[in-house]
Order: structure tokens, then sequence, then C-alpha cells
């Protein structure tokens, strides 16, 4: 069994499992800056003994981290209550992926943990996007090489910047509109966030398809997916185990001798 966590800017996703079919849980921790190490420890140490996690089943831990200064925290967490050393996914980790962008150590982790495992489970040229904090879209040709994506503001960052910037507007839930063109402000407020971020996926996936000259399958994760997804006119397919699938694939790239 292999603990596999993913350091986001909002959330820690904590997932336990032995193969993609086979997720014991996952489970999210809020991430905060301010906690210390022990703090992590004693959530995840509570986490794993709500679901009665022997640690003797327990192979190693993998981790990737979009928020470094949280990173060297999270890893002495896990030392202290599993006592394994956590492989983080990053330079000197194997990965398989063949990454064709300006940089490519600019990547970020969570980006290329999802890109290892959309290319073996979904046919190329692949279309990835995570709603998470950010909105993230990332392009996979049909060699199976990273070429590039887009980062766009998340839903709830949309929201949140929409309401602190406004005089009038309330904070609102993020449920499916009744209709689209709103009769009251709530309504006019959920149309155009949930339907404009529907539209957004939409139009990038036009131009993706028209720039590559073929057709793409596209997946989405993270968690708005099932909020906007719905909506959108192209097929879509979601994956909420795409990254925890990707993390299991690295760990077990880089234990082949």
């Amino acid at each position: 069994m292999i603990l596999a966590l993913d350091i986001g800017n909002t959330n820690i996703v904590i997932g336990y499992l032995e193969s993609e079919e086979n997720i014991v849980f996952v489970e999210r921790l809020s991430t905060d800056p301010g906690k210390t190490s022990l703090e992590y420890a004693i959530s995840i140490k509570n986490v794993l003994e709500l679901y009665n996690v022997d640690m003797n089943t327990l192979e190693g831990v993998i981790i990737s981290s979009v928020v470094p200064p949280i990173t060297n925290l999270i890893c002495q967490a896990v030392r202290t209550v599993t006592g394994h050393e956590a492989m983080v996914v990053g330079p000197g980790v194997k990965n398989g992926l063949h990454i064709k962008m300006d940089n490519p150590a600019q990547l970020g982790s969570d980006r290329v943990v999802c890109a290892v495992a959309g290319i073996r489970d979904y046919p190329v040229p692949l279309v990835i996007v995570d709603l998470g904090t950010a909105t993230t879209v990332e392009v996979l040709d049909a060699e199976k090489s990273y070429i590039g994506g887009m980062i766009l503001p998340g839903v709830n960052a949309s929201l949140e910047a929409l309401v602190r910037h406004t005089s009038q507007l309330p904070k609102i839930s993020l449920d499916s509109p009744r209709r689209l063109i709103g009769k009251n402000t709530i309504e006019c407020m959920k149309s155009g966030i949930i339907h404009g971020n529907a539209a957004c996926l939409d139009g990038l996936i036009d131009r993706i398809q028209e720039e590559l000259g073929e057709p793409v399958t596209v997946v989405a994760t993270g968690g708005l997916a099932s909020v906007i997804v719905p909506h959108c006119r192209h097929k879509i397919i979601i994956d909420d185990a795409l990254l925890l699938k990707g993390l299991l694939l690295i760990y077990q790239k880089n234990q082949q001798k």
C-alpha cells in the first residue's frame, strides 16, 4: 500500500492506495502555512487512524507539491507518523514524461503527475483540465509529449474577486443555476460563474483542436470538475483519481531496477 499526498494551494489531498482499482480512501486537509510539522503529523495520524490503517502494510510515501514552504513540513510529519522517508516528485525522480516546454523545470509537479496518468489511461492528443484553486489546462500531443497549456483564475478565486471588488454582490453557493438567463442577482451570478467557466473551457478546447489540427480527448479533474463539466458542450471525462493514479505510477517507476 502507498500513501500519496498532493499539496495544493488550498487543500492537501491524502490517498491510501494499492492500485488504481484499490483506493482505500481519499481525504483532504486544509493547506495552512501557519501549522507546524507536529500539527500536520497529528492531522495525518488522525486520518490514518480513522480508516484503521495498519502501518505494517505501508510500503512507502510519495508527495507532489506546488507549495514549497509546506513540503518539508509534510515530509517531517510523514516521517514522524509512518517512519518512511517520502519520495517528492521533482528533479531526480523518474516520471517518463517528455516535456516540450521552454523551461521544463518550471512545470508544477501536480501537472507532471496528472499527465503521466493521463497518457497511460486515455487516447492522445489529450487535454487535461484541473479545476482547483487555479484552472489549469495541459496539452499532450499525438506522440504523448507535454507541449504546453494554459493557466487561468480558478472558479472560486473568480467568484471571491467578484464579491470582494463589488459593493452589492453577495457571497453565493456554487450549486447549478436553474436557467441560463438569471432573473435575480443570485441567479445571474451563478449562471455567470458556472456557465461562464463552462463556455471558457469549450472555447479553449475548440482553439486547441484548431491549433493541433485534430480532435482531442478531454479529461477533467479537481474539486470543481463535477460542478462545471456537466454544463460544457464538449465531451469531457471526469477522473477524480487522476492525480493519485499518477503518483502511484511515478512511485512504481522509481522502484524498478
